[in-house]
């Protein structure tokens, strides 16, 4: 079973790379961010064509997530239970169901912005919410795993240069802490470093040649439980498919799992 998640940066701007994209690479289950439409604009006709059933929580032009499979999906959640809002709104930051064997999360956290704008305490809370509600499915003995864009590089490692990044968001101590309490429900990051290349990063700014030049940040993870975990085959980052004209900031972070 193949798994994967990918912060598309517009779904409609993106679509013809990503029905290639799932064609070419025979992915069971995508779990997608940023999908920057509203439900009603999102492509669930052209992927149905592919043989895949859509679940999207998307609300208009920012923020957006969603899960496509090809093997089912049933008990669909939409939002965070629990979770926060942002200036009144409750953003549309997660789904989840149950794909064939296993159950997912597609997750968009909050970005932060400053580290003292209103905006960074959000995601602070947004990701302790995240704790909470995901923690009965992690202790399950169901494969079980979060996907998505994090916005929180896990550690130095995961940035270019990490004198770059000093005093900004996706680095700071209560970030990486945040992430450390969500494994402590049990999960475990699936596509650890090293993997078939130096330096895995999921993206890469569109400014200043950064892709070029590897400029990037690992941000987009895939934590999973035990049984999840267990049945990992092989993980990797599709670099390719950040390069060319038309591709997202994100690449796709891909999981084959023996179940």
């Amino acid at each position: 079973m193949r798994i994967a998640t990918w912060n598309v940066n517009s779904i409609t701007a993106r679509l013809p790379r990503v029905l290639a994209w799932l064609e070419n690479t025979g992915t069971d289950v995508l779990c997608v961010q940023e999908t920057k439409c509203s439900a009603e604009q999102f492509p669930a006709d052209e992927l149905r064509e592919l043989g895949y059933e859509s679940a999207v929580h998307a609300t208009g032009r920012w923020n957006g997530v969603a899960l496509i499979s090809r093997v089912g999906l049933a008990d669909v959640t939409t939002g965070l239970p629990g979770g926060p809002g942002y200036e009144d709104t409750q953003e549309p930051r997660a789904i989840s169901a149950t794909c064939g064997p296993v159950r997912v999360w597609s997750v968009y956290v909050p970005n932060g912005r400053e580290v003292d704008h209103a905006h960074y305490a959000y995601k602070l809370d947004w990701l302790a919410a995240l704790k909470a509600a995901v923690a009965d499915d992690a202790a399950g003995k169901r494969p079980f795993a979060v996907l998505g864009d994090f916005n929180v590089a896990p550690a130095d490692e995961d940035v270019w240069d990490p004198a770059v990044f000093e005093g900004a968001t996706h680095v700071t101590p209560a970030e990486r802490a945040a992430l450390g309490a969500l494994r402590e429900e049990g999960l475990a990051d699936v596509v650890p470093r090293p993997l078939k290349y130096d330096h895995p990063y999921t993206f890469w700014d569109y400014r200043a040649l950064a892709f070029p030049k590897n400029r990037g940040m690992r941000i987009d993870l895939v934590y999973g439980n035990v049984p999840f975990a267990g049945a990992v085959k092989d993980s990797y980052v599709d670099r390719e498919e950040r390069k060319g004209k038309g591709a997202s900031d994100h690449a796709p972070v891909v999981v084959d799992l023996d179940l």
